[in-house]
């Protein structure tokens, strides 16, 4: 490689620009480790600038140490804090061109909120799950949330908990793309085979900024109990008392049990208008005394730490803050907030997958439970 420069340069056929051979790669640590970022460039005698969260780096003395042997350029953090973490970018420059590289440093901190493990115990619980109320046959879950949030890849992967394989039964939204759901939509969980079990979960056309995306009014008239599955949803104008699937007087058992809003932890702060949207829906569902719960999808996408180890999502700090910034924005209690990830690229399953989204089920189920009985103890009360 080096002596293919040599000759292009000598013989004038192409110049010495910078250029990475290896690039820095992220790093998650504990407290008081040493960091070592470093990486390699095709040519020697370049210009090292490093930089911290966009700003020049100002080297302390015991604490950084800067090196550069030939082509290699390193950094090394001595003793990490809770300071060092950040965004660092390495400039490497020289007359011809410049190149940058960057990586992020992330620390993990005392967990917070205990990982679940015993993933059998909680299957088993919810395949022998009965209800309070035997007049209703299953629990309804109403998801929704922006295109690409992750609804209709929520059902996918708790169906293939239960199926123990990878299960697709819905089409998933690309971020920026449209929504693929554009009925309503009733999924099961489990089967013939494995067993069914007591829950619905309905998928919505997903929300949009602006005035795109499924009609706020629909989603308030199927938390109420008013929308029949396989109704196909019209941005521009809610449904209609006199469409055939419009239910003039429904029963508990029509009516949704607990509203799951589903936000991408990535994409939180790129989704102001839909926060809106989601408040307003929010709002009638506690006028409802609908129980309300937040699936925070994604995580790997916003966390180093969880990306590279799942298993220390609640010892991530940006976890942490992201659903911080989600229960400031929506007005939902921290511990109805649930980071969780979806099945994406995986082929086989994954026991922290599983056990992030059992822990959130089972919550939910319980919470829809008690809705249940509390309105059926109203009903008796009038009756």
């Amino acid at each position: 490689m080096e002596l293919l420069w040599k000759i292009g340069y000598t013989v004038g056929l192409c110049a010495p620009k910078p250029e990475f051979i290896t690039v820095l790669a992220d790093k998650d640590v504990e407290k008081g480790e040493n960091v070592l970022l470093y990486c390699e460039a095709n040519v020697k005698e370049l210009t090292a600038v490093w930089e911290k969260d966009g700003q020049r780096l100002s080297c302390v003395q015991g604490k950084h140490k800067l090196d550069q042997k030939v082509r290699l350029f390193v950094l090394e953090i001595n003793k990490a804090q809770e300071g060092d973490e950040g965004k660092y970018t390495l400039t490497l420059k020289n007359k011809w061109g410049s190149k940058s590289c960057s990586a992020t440093v992330t620390f993990a901190i005392k967990e917070w909120r205990n990982m679940p493990k015993n993933q059998s115990k909680m299957v088993t619980a919810l395949k022998h799950y009965k209800t309070c109320n035997d007049d209703i046959s299953e629990l309804r879950f109403l998801l929704h949330g922006q295109i690409g949030a992750g609804k209709s890849s929520i059902i996918n992967t708790i169906k293939s908990i239960f199926e123990n394989r990878q299960f697709v039964i819905c089409l998933a939204a690309t971020t920026s793309g449209t929504s693929h759901t554009l009925d309503y939509q009733k999924y099961t969980a489990g089967s013939e085979n494995t067993g069914r079990l007591p829950f619905a979960f309905y998928d919505v056309m997903g929300l949009e900024n602006n005035s795109g995306g499924v009609h706020t009014d629909d989603i308030i008239k199927a938390l109420k109990g008013h929308i029949q599955n396989g109704y196909t949803f019209n941005p521009d104008q809610p449904i209609s008392e006199d469409s055939e699937y419009y239910i003039s007087k429904p029963r508990l058992s029509d009516k949704i049990h607990c509203l799951v809003s589903v936000v991408a932890t990535d994409r939180i702060v790129l989704m102001e208008d839909v926060i809106s949207k989601m408040k307003l829906i929010r709002k009638e569902a506690s006028e409802l005394g609908i129980p309300q719960v937040v699936f925070m999808t994604r995580v790997d996408e916003a966390c180093v730490l969880t990306k590279n180890d799942l298993s220390r999502i609640y010892r991530s700090r940006k976890i942490k803050d992201k659903m911080h910034e989600c229960s400031n924005k929506l007005g939902v209690p921290l511990n109805c907030i649930f980071p969780v990830k979806n099945y994406h690229d995986e082929t086989g399953l994954n026991d922290n997958i599983n056990c992030l989204m059992l822990e959130a089920l089972t919550q939910i189920v319980l919470w829809a439970d008690d809705y249940v009985k509390r309105c059926s103890e109203k009903q008796r009360h009038v009756e």
